[in-house]
């Protein structure tokens, strides 16, 4: 399936809602517009293969943008809006892009770009600025009709840096060309989380990251609506689930910590009596959330683990998760490998590094070494993650291995401690690392987001410290609890540890 066979027999049929201004685009609309970016692409000389970049924040343009890289054959390049000019032009320079389609909302970079940027073509999208090409007055005169050389396109996504320089992941262009043809994301979408024709799909993320991107063209492939929050709020999203009925939303547990600490009267006030399915994935949700979240929407959570990578996939409805507590599910795509420090597979309930077998296959561009550090003596391939397996195949995830903490020999993963941490009642957000320790290597540190700044004080730290005690371990006890008006997450939920732990080592030589 495809949007231009909707555009034919479902044509005023919404594709794309914007929530806060209530914009939409019928399919014929969103048939027409990425028609016509598709005539500039081959105006500009682009051949099939050739890459695109879309640097803006949520806005409808992007799909059209997007839409036309799909079948004109491009590989198109989805990046943050939230970088730095220095940032936006190494991932165009790395991915060798063609063409940048911008918005104003990256502000000053749009300038700086013309400085760090490779020589492009660069157009703004809404509004003119200085060294860019208004895309509606590039488009005046194309036709809206298809290009006579329709094939697919593919995307090629960066990892968010989180623990350094960005990657972009790499695929080639599908072996089947024709642009209608199905996925196995689309496959999964209809099978395990049930979306369908009439679905009506929430999207509270940034369109830049892989699976709010992902997921929404798969809704626009079905045939469905997409409602597009510009910016995630906790209670805005609860009346757009009202408001429109919607009956499919992909979250990350930060968004439903935001809900749940809502008042219970705000809560209470939305009716999301609508909802079938709520896909959850990007970071491990803690047990107490997600056992709040089913009280209240009912067993509509259905969690993946997955990476932009696409090496494999596993799946959890409410129903198994309750019966297993913690986990991320079983696979759909590849088979789950626990594996040593030298790649041998371990024994069920034993904590190693998280392989699949048998999924696609990616590479990671411009870089064969991490390409090759991501596969193991058999072939398997890894995103980096830690975790076990129990006996019936159900996967749990305990942290990322580049997030371990060493201390005193003894290894302490975050993930449990930030877990935890986030239930308290006056805590907003938290994030657990090692910082450098004389005695024992490294020390475990919490810094922590209060949800009132004024319980910024050593007596909530105390606080914190011995209730902690109650639930964990000695050696997994925070030494140290900072306070943070704000963490440095992502707004897809990723948390930007490295930069928390940069501050803590700079003066450090390791």
């Amino acid at each position: 399936m495809h949007p231009s066979v909707h555009a034919q027999n479902h044509p005023d049929k919404p594709a794309i809602i914007m929530a806060a201004t209530g914009e939409t685009v019928s399919y014929a609309q969103l048939d027409k517009n990425s028609n016509q970016i598709a005539h500039l692409f081959r105006q500009l000389g682009l051949k099939h293969g050739d890459p695109v970049a879309i640097c803006m924040d949520n806005r409808a343009r992007f799909f059209d943008i997007a839409w036309a890289a799909q079948r004109a054959g491009q590989i198109y390049i989805a990046i943050s809006c939230r970088l730095t000019a220095p940032e936006i032009a190494y991932i165009l320079e790395d991915s060798g892009a063609k063409a940048l389609f911008a918005s104003d909302y990256i502000g000053s970079a749009l300038d700086q770009l013309a400085d760090f940027g490779p020589p492009i073509e660069r157009f703004i999208v809404e509004g003119e600025h200085a060294g860019y090409r208004n895309l509606d007055t590039a488009l005046e005169g194309l036709p809206d009709t298809p290009i006579a050389d329709e094939r697919a396109g593919v995307d090629m996504l960066y990892s968010s840096g989180t623990t350094g320089q960005p990657k972009g992941v790499r695929f080639p262009l599908p072996e089947n060309p024709g642009i209608a043809e199905s996925n196995s994301l689309m496959m999964l979408a209809m099978g395990a989380f049930g979306f369908r024709e009439d679905s009506v799909y929430l999207s509270p993320a940034p369109l830049y990251h892989a699976a709010p991107l992902r997921w929404c063209l798969t809704v626009q492939k079905i045939g469905g609506t997409v409602v597009v929050m510009e910016k995630f709020d906790p209670e805005n999203a609860l009346a757009l689930i009202e408001k429109y009925k919607t009956d499919i939303g992909q979250w990350v547990p930060t968004h439903f910590v935001r809900m749940l600490k809502l008042p219970d009267e705000v809560r209470e006030r939305y009716d999301v009596s609508s909802l079938r399915c709520a896909v959850h994935a990007a970071a491990p949700c803690p047990v107490p959330i997600k056992e709040k979240m089913i009280e209240w929407w009912g067993p509509v959570l259905k969690e993946y683990y997955a990476g932009s990578e696409g090496n494999g996939f596993t799946f959890i409805d409410s129903e198994n998760w309750l019966t297993h507590k913690g986990s991320v599910g079983t696979a759909l795509i590849g088979i789950i490998r626990i594996c040593d420090e030298d790649g041998n597979e371990v024994p069920p309930r034993t904590e190693g590094t998280i392989y699949f077998e048998g999924g696609t296959e990616f590479k990671y561009h411009n870089d064969p070494g991490k390409t090759s550090d991501a596969t193991n003596k058999h072939g398997w391939t890894t995103l980096g993650d830690v975790g076990w397996v129990d006996e019936e195949g159900f996967l749990y995830l305990t942290d990322r291995k580049s997030f371990m903490i060493i201390t005193g020999g003894v290894n302490v993963y975050p993930q449990e401690i930030e877990n935890l941490l986030i239930t308290h009642d006056k805590v907003a957000d938290a994030a657990v690392i090692g910082a450098p320790d004389e005695d024992m290597g490294e020390r475990v540190v919490a810094v922590i987001q209060p949800l009132d700044m004024a319980d910024a004080t050593p007596e909530f730290a105390e606080e914190l410290t011995a209730w902690l005690r109650h639930h964990l371990s000695g050696v997994k006890i925070p030494r140290q609890i900072d306070f943070m008006e704000e963490l440095p997450r992502h707004p897809t939920g990723k948390l930007y540890k490295r930069l928390l732990r940069d501050e803590y080592w700079k003066d450090v030589k390791q």
